[in-house]
């Protein structure tokens, strides 16, 4: 049954190799009380692991969201983003590309393989952790997310 009330504490796969901006969206969760879980993973090849539950990640929940990073090592955002759009179970899972990128072809290669959201990371803090709230709000609280 899909979770359309915003009352169901939900997982979600931040996939970022900044530190500081790992730092930033953990900060925004406490600053916002935002009860939802967060797990963080450096790469996309981690990332692939994570949502596969393989490897060190065996025992990973299966997130309700997934904050994408595009510039990332081993395996880029946008790479990630393909393979899981693939993947019977992994591609109603919610993608929104986080990211400092503005490039046309990073935003229109996002939406060709079906991210549901393309957001540009504002670089100052409150507007950050307002974005990171925001985001919290439309999916996690607003919309029916699959069980």
């Amino acid at each position: 049954m899909p979770d359309c009330d915003g009352s169901k504490v939900i997982d979600v796969l931040l996939v970022e190799d900044d530190e500081g901006d790992v730092l930033m969206t953990k900060e925004a969760f406490e600053y916002h009380k935002i009860r939802n879980r967060l797990h963080v993973v450096s790469d996309g090849d981690q990332a692939l692991q994570f949502l596969r539950r393989t490897g060190p990640f065996a025992d990973a929940p299966r997130p309700g969201l997934i904050l994408l990073d595009v510039n990332l090592p081993r395996r880029s955002g946008l790479e990630v983003l393909a393979e899981l759009k693939e993947d019977p179970e992994l591609l109603v899972i919610p993608v929104v590309m986080l990211t400092t990128s503005r490039a046309e072809e990073d935003i229109l290669r996002s939406y060709s393989l079906h991210a549901n959201a393309f957001v540009t990371k504002p670089v100052d803090f409150e507007h950050f952790i307002d974005a990171i709230r925001q985001i919290d709000n439309f999916f996690l609280t607003l919309v029916c997310l699959p069980a």
